[in-house]
């Protein structure tokens, strides 16, 4: 397409007709890969006589289609041609500075993509033409090139920052030269400040991570000091600055400030302490402090005076300029420098910008909700110079606090005795606000050191109570939040806890949107700190309608903190409010996710309050799970949610909603249909996006498979079994897979075995096969023993069968071998390197028990011999770890008493069943195993094959094999072998050394008494049910 008909198609393609529109958008689509497409669109984009919408539009094209195609994901070919790509490379160097500015940012965004994916092996020249144009007339061209190239390497280390040391020996002498030139202009204009930023921001990333070696050079870094510092004194010019303060704080020599405190700011973070240095930097960072660490204090302590004399300076420069006068605290050269200038700093500079303001009161009364969000947005508090006074303040009576905390509480005081006698109309509320900011920041340091410690109450009360009816909204707020942070004190005064937190439930109802806020961001450290939950427990349905009113109005992280702190605190009795939450919360949720998608933020306000409604929601779960006719009501509410989340839509809340499905499916009386409609979701994910989150995805699955057995074996449309086994088979074979993401897989196939015994026989070679196949290339130990512990379990599924299909793959002797191997690895401590969890020796036990029951053709003597030795081995090796597990939860519950002493250390084995008093603690225990499944199926941490912290136990986890007793398990098999083969069986105890011979007997003794103790809790739990129901 030439020149004219391609204009006339991107013209088309911004009519109001929506017609030609989509035909102009189709007909783009269709052309876009012919080749000389893209030239004639960046021709269309730099050519002046077009039409300023239309090559717009195009600059926008051009951007998207780089973006996608320049260097596509997956090593899949390029569908630009080469020469294509040499043209377009050569001419948008030339044009990006003589295109408008609207166009040159479209045109950065694709010089961005070309540099990342083509400098330096497909772009060698580019470094050449920026050296050439920074001592030409393209010196702005040249720079912000370069501004992009340097950005590619901002951020990297060791050998990808290897071409930086070239960028920096090609072109710091030129920029050198051009900083000098631009400051020595006088009366300059906005374009230098323009080219100034650009250097600097070059320096910044080319000095980052990494100083350059160039710049170690005393010489060479003291010119680049000089220019830095020159900028840092320098006073802004007076004349063109925009008088609206949000165009203002981005005019260009504000920039240009901004960026040289930065820079000044990180190499002071990099070499201000000698104490983190290496010895190749030392000296350097010596050089540092002696010739300009104080000179740079000086110039900010300057900078700020500007302020205390009514002038301007931008909250960013005095947030960093802030930052840098709080790690000079520690120092002791650099406080010696800032102690004559420290009163004027903390109480004319530091303290006036604590305190409430007229940018504070104006979106406070015009924008209420922009104040509860810039309030408790982490990201504000980047740029906030309050936030930084705030910081600044507590470092210093934190590390100083000797000669500066008392004459700081004395001003603070004097501060509440000005505001106290002065009267109303001449009130300083401003100050007062900002006094209690202050002691609201210091509570850590208050509630530690005396005499403060002891006054806290009588300060609260005298100082922070009244504000509670301030005619000042803004004094309400701040003294529900002072409160808040006060909440844990030990009040002498009960009365006193009870005024305070009856004020801040007073202050949900308060007329000012902020004031609401911050009562509820106090009320949780109340409800936390209260010891008797009646003082709460009569408001529970009020504070609840409060909470929700303001749901409706704000989306904020921390109303759901709170809300899941009440919920919490208050378990059970949540139980008549579930319902209602739960919807309240899941109407807040979809409101958060639709603010969030209209903003495309993914850490904006309304997605992380989304993600806190999920929690709260797990929160609500989990307190009535003992209640599961609840979850039947609730679940209507819940399925839209993890219906639309367990698709890619929502992969920025995914663990959280998978969580709510674990709950759903383990505390209902039964799995719905409705609730089996997300497994294909989940499979789904699994095998497109979500391998991350396999352990969290195995807990739900379990359940279906574990509580929806019947469903799960019966069903044929859809296929579970068949759509399970397509996952796992494609996931234990994909050799991109490390070992560490696929351990939910051989976990996964243990659960099938176990709850569907007698049931899956056709699935057993399957899974047998790729368990053996991953099992050969597998170099984690502890996936070796997860994926033999997938044969063991096939073995107790039936050994028969087992043993057959390992004999017809050629593969019972190398998988043997392994076992057995694996069992006889040991630690320099006598422990077993192997199988370390109880659940792992207890798999291992049952699967190699089910061998003794075969017939002598089927196992040989020496086999049966060494299978019966090693479960001997193993069974004793579990019985010592569940009495140390017992031992340790004995020490947990208490110090031992006397008597406890001389009881038989084996006594301790009883504790391997669940010994339950009531029904409630039975509950509370299978609360937890549904709690420790996400834990206990977390994938693990790669540097340390061998850490115990690898095999986290997940003996909370239930299983059909929690009732079976190993010991008795083992004894029965053996029993059953000497009833049907006497002589097979005495043949056997012939070969027994005396040391198996007495292992043999002492597992027999433990087996009579498990059985014995098996029948007494037995007995206790009918015993139990029968009094419950009664």
């Amino acid at each position: 397409m030439d020149l004219p008909s391609l204009a006339a198609v991107l013209q088309a393609a911004l009519s109001p007709n929506q017609d030609q529109r989509k035909a102009a958008e189709q007909s783009l689509n269709q052309i876009q890969f012919t080749p000389q497409h893209l030239v004639r669109v960046l021709q269309i984009i730099v050519d002046n006589s077009c039409d300023t919408a239309v090559r717009q539009f195009a600059s926008i094209h051009f951007k998207n289609f780089i973006a996608k195609n320049w260097a596509p994901y997956d090593n899949e070919p390029s569908k630009i041609a080469p020469s294509d790509k040499d043209v377009v490379r050569d001419h948008i160097l030339v044009f990006i500075a003589q295109v408008p500015p609207i166009l040159r940012v479209q045109l950065g965004e694709c010089l961005k993509t070309i540099i990342h994916a083509d400098y330096p092996e497909q772009w060698p020249r580019l470094l050449e033409w920026i050296k050439h144009n920074l001592q030409d007339q393209q010196v702005y061209g040249s720079l912000f090139v370069l501004r992009i190239l340097s950005r590619k390497y901002e951020f990297k280390s060791d050998e990808e920052r290897i071409p930086v040391n070239r960028i920096v020996d090609e072109t710091f002498q030129h920029l050198l030269n051009i900083f000098t030139r631009l400051v020595q202009i006088e009366n300059p204009s906005l374009e230098v400040a323009e080219l100034i930023k650009l250097i600097c921001k070059i320096f910044w990333s080319s000095i980052y991570l990494e100083i350059p070696k160039q710049l170690f050079d005393p010489n060479v870094f003291n010119a680049w000091m000089l220019l830095f510092l020159n900028v840092l004194e320098r006073p802004v010019p007076v004349e063109g600055q925009p008088m609206d303060p949000e165009i203002r704080k981005s005019w260009g020599w504000w920039k240009v400030k901004k960026w040289t405190v930065h820079i000044l700011n990180r190499l002071y973070t990099r070499f201000g302490d000698l104490k983190i240095q290496n010895p190749e930097t030392k000296g350097f960072a010596q050089l540092f402090q002696k010739n300009y660490a104080g000179k740079i204090l000086e110039c900010h302590l300057n900078l700020l005076n500007v302020i205390r004399v009514g002038g301007y300076l931008p909250d960013r420069v005095t947030n960093l300029i802030l930052q840098y006068l709080s790690n000079s605290i520690t120092k002791n050269t650099m406080y010696t420098l800032l102690q004559p200038r420290l009163d004027v700093l903390l109480f004319e500079i530091v303290f006036p910008l604590m305190c409430f303001n007229d940018n504070d009161q104006k979106l406070w009364d015009e924008d209420p909700h922009e104040y509860v969000r810039k309030g408790y947005d982490i990201i504000e508090d980047l740029y906030s110079p309050r936030t930084a006074s705030m910081d600044f303040v507590s470092e210093l009576v934190r590390k100083r606090g000797k000669e500066n905390l008392h004459k700081f509480i004395q001003f603070i005081v004097e501060v509440f005795r000005r505001y106290d006698e002065s009267p109303i109309e001449r009130k300083p509320y401003r100050q007062k606000d900002g006094a209690l900011l202050a002691i609201g920041a210091l509570c850590d340091k208050l509630k530690q050191t005396e005499p403060y410690k002891s006054e806290l109450e009588r300060m609260l009360v005298q100082h922070v109570f009244p504000e509670f009816s301030s005619p000042v909204g803004h004094l309400r707020a701040k003294a529900a939040w002072v409160a808040g942070q006060y909440a844990h004190i030990s009040f002498s005064d009960q009365n006193n806890f009870r005024k305070a937190l009856s004020s801040v439930v007073s202050g949900l109802r308060d007329t000012e949107l902020p004031v609401r806020v911050d009562s509820v961001f106090a009320l949780r450290s109340f409800v936390e700190a209260c010891k008797d939950l009646n003082e709460i427990r009569p408001i529970l349905p009020l504070l609840l309608d409060e909470f929700f009113k303001l749901m409706n109005e704000v989306e904020n992280e921390d109303l759901v903190f709170t809300l899941e702190t009440i919920v919490d605190k208050f378990g059970e009795e949540m139980a008549p409010y579930a319902l209602g939450l739960c919807q309240n919360l899941a109407a807040a949720f979809w409101r958060c996710m639709n603010t969030a998608e209209a903003e495309d933020e993914a850490d904006d306000p309304g997605a992380l309050a989304a993600v806190g409604c999920l929690r709260a929601i797990s929160t609500i779960l989990e307190s009535v799970s003992r209640l599961p006719h609840l979850f039947v009501q609730v679940e209507p509410t819940l399925l839209p949610i993890m219906r639309r989340m367990l698709t890619s839509d929502g992969q920025e809340v995914f663990e959280e909603v998978l969580e709510i499905v674990s709950y759903m499916t383990f505390f209902a009386p039964t799995i719905s249909l409705e609730m089996w409609t997300l497994w294909p979701l989940m499979i789904e994910a699994l095998a497109d996006w979500a391998i991350d989150f396999f352990p969290n995805i195995l807990v739900p699955l379990d359940n279906y498979v574990s509580r929806g057995n019947a469903h799960f074996l019966a069903c044929k449309e859809p296929n579970y079994q068949q759509s399970l086994w397509n996952m796992l088979s494609s996931i234990m074979a994909d050799p991109n897979l490390e070992d560490s993401d696929i351990e939910p897989a051989p976990k996964l196939i243990e659960v099938v075995f176990q709850n569907c015994r007698g049931q899956v026989d056709h699935w057993v070679e399957p899974y047998l096969r790729i368990t053996v196949e991953r099992l050969r290339r597998s170099e984690r130990p502890y996936l070796k023993c997860l994926l033999v512990q997938v044969i063991a379990d096939a073995l107790y599924y039936n050994a028969p069968l087992t043993l057959s299909i390992l004999t017809k793959l050629g593969v019972a002797t190398e998988v043997f071998g392994l076992w057995f191997q694996m069992l006889q690895q040991k630690k320099k401590s006598g422990q077993m390197t192997n199988f370390k969890r109880e659940h792992d020796k207890k798999v291992c036990c049952l699967g190699l028990t089910s061998l003794l029951a075969l017939p002598a053709d089927q196992l040989p003597a020496d086999a049966l011999q060494r299978i019966f030795t090693a479960t001997l081995g193993l069974l004793v090796a579990y019985k010592e770890q569940v009495a140390e597990e017992a031992e340790a939860d004995d020490d947990m519950d208490g110090p031992e008493t006397d008597d406890d002493d001389d009881e038989d250390a084996d006594d301790s084995d009883k504790e391997m069943g669940v010994d339950a008093e009531d029904g409630d603690e039975a509950d509370s225990i299978k609360l937890q195993k549904l709690a420790a499944q996400a834990k206990a199926f977390r994938p693990h941490d790669e540097d340390d094959d061998d850490s115990d912290d690898d095999y986290s136990d997940d003996e909370e986890l239930q299983s059909p094999i929690d009732e079976v007793d190993p010991f008795v398990f083992f004894m029965d098999a053996v029993q059953a072998m000497q009833a049907s083969d006497p002589a097979r069986f005495h043949s056997l105890k012939q070969t027994l050394d005396f040391h198996h011979q007495a292992l043999a007997n002492g597992v027999a003794q433990h087996a009579d008494q498990r059985r014995v103790e098996i029948e007494k809790e037995k007995l206790e739990k009918a015993s139990a049910a029968a009094a419950a129901t009664s």
